[in-house]
């Protein structure tokens, strides 16, 4: 298996990246390759800087950055040997089993949905978060920030493809899937969530448990909670904002700092044409780690052919 990584991608790359990438081949080992993208001279001698073998990784020159204010469409396709842009064409030719950056967001969605395309019969991508469970486990939430206006058969695809990623990649088997709303009473919510709710209420295509509200969503009710993207992000960064506070405040424990970003390293666009995931811009070595093993891991559950089997 070859693993992609945008080594430009970030604001503290490359440094961050290669040691991010160094610890993660030392996880990997020989069985996978990382694939360095970026300017090659720069990543060989930051990965001897920092004591690690250079023949233990192969690299892709490109060059080019894509910078994070940058507009996310016009950069992809002018800067074609941008480490984003040469990832992705690598991608869409099969030489690249996964493709990882903590870059410019944008270009990364802009890559997946023109490059490797979005699967057929899925009608928009999205991207997940974890929720930590009080007892250990995890969940998930999606749609976290791509769409922020959902019609009710988007959300009902969110639910599949919620539910392949918990039960492939983190072994939930059955996963319980529950649709984010003001009430658990089925009439409750806007238009959004009552439409959704019927068209779910009575599926054989995913394990729907009803609605749950906010404070459900760190409990066992739900493994998979479905929400439109506005809402998503909203929770997304509530949690982060609360971790950082708990954390400012030295009140941290075993759970609470499982809401720490870098545990997770990155979050796949579920529903395209290939394993793609996207970083925090802010993204530290652990981070850039965690996001490789995780892309390792989407790559060998096979993830994006299961969602085209669902969608046949």
């Amino acid at each position: 298996m070859r693993i992609g990584l945008d080594v430009s991608g970030g604001d503290f790359a490359p440094d961050a990246t290669i040691k991010g990438a160094i610890d993660a081949q030392k996880e990997i080992g020989d069985e996978h390759v990382i694939v360095l993208l970026g300017d090659e001279n720069i990543s060989k001698a930051k990965i001897e800087e920092y004591g690690a073998d250079v023949s233990k990784f192969d690299f892709i020159h490109a060059p080019d950055v894509i910078g994070m204010e940058e507009h996310p469409v016009k950069a992809f396709k002018r800067k074609k040997y941008s480490s984003i842009s040469v990832g992705f064409h690598l991608l869409a030719e099969g030489k690249l089993d996964a493709l990882s950056s903590a870059g410019n967001s944008g270009a990364m969605l802009v890559g997946a949905m023109y490059s490797i395309k979005p699967i057929t019969g899925v009608y928009r991508p999205c991207i997940t978060s974890i929720l930590p469970k009080e007892d250990g486990g995890s969940g998930i939430v999606l749609d976290v920030g791509v769409n922020a206006d959902c019609k009710p058969d988007v959300l009902y695809q969110y639910a599949i493809l919620g539910s392949l990623y918990a039960e492939h990649v983190y072994g939930i088997k059955n996963p319980k899937v529950g649709l984010l709303n003001i009430g658990e009473e089925e009439e409750k919510g806007n238009l959004l969530t009552q439409a959704t709710h019927k068209l779910m209420k009575e599926t054989s295509d995913f394990n729907f448990i009803g609605n749950i509200e906010g404070r459900d969503l760190f409990g066992n009710l739900s493994d998979v909670v479905v929400c439109d993207g506005f809402t998503g992000n909203v929770v997304l960064k509530e949690a982060e904002a609360f971790y950082t506070m708990i954390a400012k405040r030295g009140l941290l424990d075993d759970y609470f700092s499982r809401f720490n970003y870098e545990l997770y390293g990155g979050t796949p666009i579920l529903g395209v044409n290939g394993t793609v995931l996207i970083g925090h811009g802010i993204s530290s070595p652990l981070a850039i780690k965690n996001m490789l093993l995780l892309s390792r891991d989407i790559a060998k559950a096979d993830l994006p052919n299961r969602i085209k089997t669902a969608f046949k």
